[in-house]
């Protein structure tokens, strides 16, 4: 016997339960298939979305008018940190490292290993500042801050924080040219912020 599976017609998008989070404002949008590790330690303000395949497993507080595009990925367990303030985006398959072995050879890698031998691990926390933007497969590492307005493009590999206003592309990502504040500012003002 054949079975066909439509996805998405006729049926109702399922959601997370948010009741779970430590809280959430109005108008939040977080899809039903996505793994929050620690939902007692996220935050979420409002008129926010999380699409589809989002994982997390730090503590996390997420501002206003944010969205995460499927497929991101927060790692760092529950001594990772991350940070997205209002305005900021993260777009389909990047992945925010907040916590990483240093694979340095002092012990051994790997969440399953007991706490004598394992590695030395690197905690520090991912902040992404007012209207900050990051681009499909971008892999950010441990203490980065996006800073407010810059913007880092598709596929580039983040490992020291960025200035503000500033567009960022490359492996390791590099500066190529300043963005323009005024409008968007004016826009976020315009909605009271």
């Amino acid at each position: 016997m054949l079975v066909f599976i439509a996805i998405g017609v006729n049926k109702e998008m399922s959601e997370y339960e948010y009741g779970l989070l430590k809280s959430s404002g109005d108008d939040v949008f977080i899809s039903g298939n996505v793994e929050i590790r620690r939902p007692s330690l996220v935050e979420i303000g409002s008129h926010t979305a999380i699409d589809t395949g989002f994982y997390c497993t730090t503590m996390a507080n997420i501002g206003d008018y944010v969205h995460i595009a499927p497929y991101v990925t927060i790692i760092g367990g529950a001594q990772g940190e991350f940070f997205m303030d209002h305005f900021s985006t993260l777009a389909a398959g990047s992945r925010v490292i907040c916590g990483s072995d240093e694979h340095l050879g002092a012990g051994l890698v790997g969440p399953t290993i007991p706490e004598p031998y394992k590695d030395n691990i690197k905690y520090a926390p991912v902040n992404f500042e007012r209207y900050a933007n990051v681009g499909t497969n971008v892999v950010i590492m441990p203490g980065v801050t996006i800073a407010e307005g810059s913007v880092v493009g598709s596929n580039s590999t983040v490992t020291k924080s960025t200035k503000p206003w500033t567009i960022y592309i490359g492996n390791p990502a590099r500066a190529i040219k300043s963005r323009e504040s005024k409008h968007i500012k004016q826009f976020a003002k315009d909605l009271g912020y």
